[in-house]
């Protein structure tokens, strides 16, 4: 197996990931094919959105390409987000295309890859972006469950106590619920 290259910068981790594109052509009036991340390969080599995308194979209605490579990116603040992936049955990279805007790019973007199901979510506000989960390869899932290891913290689930709210006939203004504390 290749040896992947990660960088540590004090409770922050990164991997470059190749990201796999599938073209699949479709049989219908409203579009001639669609795009979809299929894959993502762990230490791929550098590769910008902007750059030709590179064939990677091909089938009856379908072509998958290297699109790109980017920097999947752990953070010890994040590392919640991460054991709730690991502890899915089949465990997912999440990619977040853009839609090509300008004539010479290609119709779709690779914009960010996470191992976050709560990132990969705030990406599903904007319409115009696909986001999608791909299998996670093994040496990603070994990387994560180490950093998650590393540095995961669980934080006791406090209740917490309601004010009471403003009495005037107690005079205990400034120390109620009022807001105006």
């Amino acid at each position: 197996m290749k040896e992947v290259k990660e960088k540590e910068v004090g409770g922050y981790q990164r991997m470059p990931v190749g990201i796999v594109i599938e073209r699949k052509d479709l049989n219908n009036r409203w579009a001639d094919f669609s795009w979809n991340p299929v894959a993502v390969i762990p230490g791929a080599p550098p590769q910008s959105p902007s750059d030709k995308w590179r064939l990677l194979s091909k089938g009856a209605d379908w072509v998958h390409y290297h699109a790109a490579t980017l920097e999947l990116e752990l953070f010890r603040g994040e590392t919640e987000g991460y054991k709730v992936n690991l502890a899915n049955y089949k465990p997912h990279v999440y990619v977040v295309l853009s839609p090509g805007e300008e004539e010479d790019e290609p119709e779709v973007i690779p914009l960010l890859a996470t191992v976050c199901p709560y990132e990969a979510e705030s990406y599903t506000e904007d319409s115009d972006q696909v986001v999608e989960g791909v299998p996670m390869p093994l040496p990603i899932v070994s990387w994560v469950r180490d950093f998650v290891d590393k540095y995961h913290v669980d934080v006791p689930f406090k209740k917490r106590k309601q004010k009471k709210a403003y009495d005037p006939r107690k005079g205990d203004f400034g120390r109620g619920g009022s807001g105006a504390e």
